[in-house]
């Protein structure tokens, strides 16, 4: 039985929208890169490069883990299983995730509605890119690709926690005006992208945007630049970032029955709350857009 709960420049904004709310919502002017369609069978023909360059990704991360990620998420990885000489097919992370969560994963191709992406989330399918990074941006990709998606989102998605807060989160976006979206996105980088976590072994991450960064994982935990705090939702839903640097703040929780709670609060609530107190000034230097 699974458990279920109920100074920003407008291109800036649209880009987090779009990251977020579409996770594969990139634009043709700034990149190149294109999500792959399945065939009649569901299978996604990958080249010889491009499981080459998981197979290099996935043997980079490995070691790192031990030292830089939480017990639950290194364990949830064991689950998956995931082959180091190719890219997984999505039926293939879609089996293991129905037998812990009831969760699936949904090939995205193309530019969906916000209501989609929050439909896919409250109906247990996560959202996934089919497209994998070249060589150049194997260290931090501003766009999300299988190696990010799968790697990074889909283990932790069999602890019943972790996959309560992601439902939930897909519930609220529903629920909410087209005008809250920018908040829940600050919630959901905050925490399911780039999350922290204190263990007994000290500070660890999680967030499926460090875990699947090879740059980022260090930088998260190793670096003395970035401000990490515990977790207020509020707060978290106050405070501004941006996607194409190493992130400037990160929110710490000292356990994943945080994530569970949180899934059962008023998340629309919190955003009114946050909005009365106003928004938090930026931590990092503004983008100059053309």
């Amino acid at each position: 039985m699974y458990l279920t709960f109920k100074p920003t420049h407008l291109q800036v904004l649209v880009r987090i929208f779009q990251f977020i709310c579409y996770k594969i919502a990139f634009m043709s002017k700034s990149t190149s890169y294109r999500s792959r369609v399945p065939d009649s069978n569901g299978i996604i023909h990958y080249t010889d490069e491009e499981n080459r360059v998981w197979h290099d990704l996935i043997t980079t991360q490995y070691p790192m883990l031990p030292d830089h990620a939480c017990n639950e998420y290194v364990q949830a990885l064991h689950l998956m299983d995931f082959p180091h000489d190719r890219i997984p097919q999505l039926h293939e992370v879609s089996e293991v995730l129905m037998d812990y969560t009831g969760w699936s994963v949904f090939p995205v191709t193309a530019l969906i509605p916000f209501t989609r992406f929050f439909e896919l989330l409250a109906t247990r399918k996560f959202p996934a890119a089919t497209f994998i990074r070249r060589r150049e941006d194997m260290e931090y990709l501003e766009e999300p690709d299988i190696f990010h998606e799968i790697f990074g989102h889909t283990p932790l998605l069999t602890d019943y926690r972790f996959a309560a807060f992601s439902e939930a989160y897909g519930k609220a976006g529903l629920a909410a005006d087209q005008r809250d979206h920018a908040m829940l996105a600050r919630l959901y980088w905050f925490t399911i992208e780039f999350g922290l976590i204190n263990t007994a072994e000290g500070l660890r991450s999680y967030g499926a945007g460090i875990v699947s960064s090879p740059g980022e994982l260090k930088y998260a935990l190793e670096s003395e630049v970035p401000v990490r705090k515990a977790l207020d939702p509020v707060d978290a839903l106050r405070t501004p970032y941006r996607i194409d640097i190493f992130q400037t703040v990160y929110f710490v929780i000292d356990h994943f029955d945080t994530l569970f709670e949180l899934a059962q609060q008023d998340l629309i609530a919190l955003i009114t709350e946050a909005r009365r107190r106003g928004m938090h000034a930026p931590t990092f230097p503004q983008k100059e857009i053309a």
